[in-house]
């Protein structure tokens, strides 16, 4: 992206880095945001929530996508090529509501790289009184109510044409709508596709600085790098004398605790290695979960023991492994064997994040096509939804596997699917063009077709 005008500074990425949001608003006339939200309300008067129909029910909702400063600030977190999921809702908050509770949306993996974004958009001027997203801020890093009880709510309150851009781990909820006026929020996903080689933002600054983040400077630090492209494990500490206290300290009761442990014992390196994956096979899930924290900051130097670990008899061990690996990304590109041989784990839990795994870590090859081929028709929906998702990770390595990908688009879930039909776009192959626009042919969904005009 030759023009930085819509990215990101480097001080609006530290933002996003520590706090998990950052707030944009299209270039498009207020007109465009009223004509969604009319399109909205009838929508919902005549027909109820689209759901995931939501786009080609309402087409121009694309053109909040499209504008230049949405754009930017996607490529600047996701890199040049951010995947537009298949899931989406509208969500309505209606008048005199009580809201939600706090929570994380689901599928929430043991990494702190940024791989997930929500997208949130108004269609109307939504100040508190209104009902907006609460959110708190900096959460996306916590697993457990206890992590987050003492940050504040802040709401995301916006004139029409808003879209905060969220991670997608952050707790949120909708707050309560103490107004007589409905309150519409549309909610899309975005998927990086590609692991960060350099900085997609307007990069300057060479390193995170010497900014008072407290505890979590060790975290923020190497997620930081991450995005820039710099990983692999940070300098080994001089000592490894702390080594079993910081162990300990990983299961804390305090999740912030444990997390500073975790990023503390990455900064020894291959030292801490051994300790770490040893606790993979504890019973504490805190334990094991700082663990895993440790481990793929740590990065290469890990990858060597991680291979041996995916031998493991203990189920979780294994798991955990397959899990890091993926979370290491092209580093760990020496355990591709043993992660294609545990997309073949009796474990369906293994085979899950083995084939998720192929896609970071093996994504500028073909070497993983036969396995992900295979988990593509595994019985578990779960490893079929992540092998796909691999799978257009690949992009053009994939191209071998364009008869896998043909027979994927009439699978049970959708968002299988979904996933192998860009995949096909992402080939790029005059044959893959051809699968993907037969079934785009025969599965177009007409969105001025309704009860009341049915042809």
């Amino acid at each position: 992206m030759s023009d930085n005008t819509h990215l990101l500074t480097d001080e609006q990425m530290k933002d996003f880095i520590v706090n998990g949001y950052i707030s944009v608003h299209t270039n498009l006339p207020s007109s465009v945001h009223k004509n969604i939200y009319k399109q909205t309300e009838t929508v919902f008067e005549k027909e109820g929530n689209p759901g995931n129909n939501l786009l080609p029910r309402i087409p121009v909702i694309q053109e909040i996508f499209d504008s230049p400063p949405v754009q930017g600030a996607l490529r600047s977190i996701l890199g040049e090529e951010p995947y537009l999921q298949p899931h989406r809702h509208c969500h309505y908050n209606s008048p005199g509501s009580k809201g939600q509770k706090m929570h994380q949306d689901g599928g929430k993996r043991w990494s702190h790289h940024t791989r997930r974004l929500l997208a949130f958009y108004y269609p109307q001027h939504t100040p508190l009184e209104l009902g907006p997203t609460g959110i708190l801020p900096g959460s996306h890093y916590y697993n457990t109510p206890e992590g987050v009880r003492t940050i504040e709510e802040c709401p995301l309150c916006g004139e029409a044409g808003t879209v905060v851009i969220v991670n997608y781990d952050l707790w949120h909820r909708a707050m309560p709508n103490l107004s007589d006026k409905k309150r519409y929020m549309m909610k899309f996903l975005f998927l990086r596709m590609s692991e960060p080689r350099k900085p997609s933002w307007d990069n300057q600054q060479t390193s995170w600085g010497s900014e008072d983040t407290g505890n979590h400077r060790r975290m923020f630090n190497h997620v930081w790098n991450w995005h820039g492209g710099k990983t692999g494990g940070q300098a080994p500490a001089t000592s490894h004398t702390d080594i079993p206290e910081r162990i300990e300290a990983l299961g804390s009761d305090s999740e912030p605790t444990g997390l500073a442990a975790a990023y503390a014992l990455s900064e020894f390196g291959a030292q801490a290695v051994p300790a770490l994956v040893e606790t993979l096979s504890t019973e504490s899930e805190a334990k094991r979960r700082n663990a895993c924290y440790g481990l793929s900051a740590i990065g290469e130097p890990a990858v060597e023991a991680l291979i041996d670990a995916l031998q493991d008899r203990n189920e979780g061990t294994r798991a955990s492994a397959a899990e890091i690996l993926g979370d290491i990304g092209p580093h760990a590109q020496p355990a591709l064997p043993e992660l294609i041989r545990a997309v073949q784990d009796e474990s369906e839990q293994v085979r899950a994040h083995a084939a998720e795994a192929l896609g970071t870590a093996g994504q500028m090859e073909s070497t993983a096509v036969p396995a992900l081929s295979l988990a593509l028709q595994d019985e578990n929906d779960r490893v079929r939804r992540n092998a796909a998702l691999a799978f257009a990770r690949l992009g053009h390595f994939a191209r071998d596997a364009v008869g896998t990908l043909q027979a994927a688009l009439t699978d049970e879930n959708r968002y299988v699917r979904a996933d192998a039909a860009y995949t096909l776009y992402r080939i790029g192959t005059p044959e893959a063009r051809e699968v993907l626009l037969q079934f785009l042919t025969t599965s177009r969904w007409c969105s001025l077709t309704t009860p009341e005009n049915t042809y």
